[in-house]
């Protein structure tokens, strides 16, 4: 898995600092480097993003003003010099706050906390094996650990989704195409511009369409012969 990163800070030495830290971590692809807040924004809203790395003091907009203005955002790191705006940083649903001079140690401890929610499954905790699971942020200060075999059908609904568990459903903010992407390939698979399915929880193929927890679901023409071969396999397997 690799995390796209963007670094938006109008300091140079910190700039190449955290540049050299993403450097020395093999999950991380740096997409580009900005000095104000107006050059991030317009890079934003073409380019996927997984990680932004975001100073507060900046010319124009600073960084919680620009945070405050983005409807759909990344991880957000804030790097800033100063510790008064913590508080106000979490608020904003930024994931850490580093404080500057930053140590390469600190950023490891940021960087390995959003690549653990970002992939969302816990192999091992406290030396056990643990069932494969994901956070998801399910507002804006709670993140809810959903293990993945109880995932049954996640819908689309324009820039959120529904995850429908046995007992449960979340809505959250994120596309249908971004959380498919995060989801391990052997066991979830889109059938449909609104829907991806747990192949496992499939009772009934009929048509174009498939039956899970007694709830109909057509398949896309785009995607019928792909879901019913891969469907029908995991059946007769």
């Amino acid at each position: 898995m690799i995390l796209k990163v963007i670094v938006v800070d109008d300091e140079p030495l910190a700039v190449n600092v955290i540049k050299n830290y993403i450097l020395k971590v093999k999950e991380l692809q740096l997409e580009g480097t900005f000095s104000n807040a107006m050059d991030a924004s317009t890079f934003l809203r073409d380019n996927p993003v997984d990680i932004m790395f975001l100073d507060i003091n900046m010319p124009y907009l600073n960084g919680l003003e620009f945070l405050s203005t983005l409807h759909q955002k990344p991880f957000v790191i804030m790097t800033t010099a100063h510790e008064e705006h913590a508080l106000k940083s979490f608020e904003l649903e930024a994931i850490d706050y580093l404080v500057k001079p930053i140590s390469l140690p600190r950023f490891f401890k940021s960087v390995d906390r959003v690549i653990g929610l970002k992939q969302g499954v816990n192999k091992i905790v406290n030396g056990k094996d643990e069932k494969p699971s994901i956070f998801v942020k399910v507002d804006k200060k709670k993140l809810q650990k959903i293990f993945l075999d109880e995932i049954m059908v996640i819908e689309s609904l324009k820039d959120y989704i529904r995850i429908i568990t046995p007992t449960a459903k979340y809505i959250i903010h994120k596309t249908l195409s971004s959380f498919t992407d995060e989801l391990p390939g052997d066991n979830f698979i889109r059938i449909h511009r609104s829907y991806t399915i747990a192949v496992d929880k499939v009772s009934v193929v009929e048509g174009n369409s498939v039956e899970i927890g007694g709830i109909r679901y057509t398949i896309g023409r785009s995607y019928l012969n792909d879901a019913k071969s891969r469907i029908l396999k995991d059946l007769n397997e």
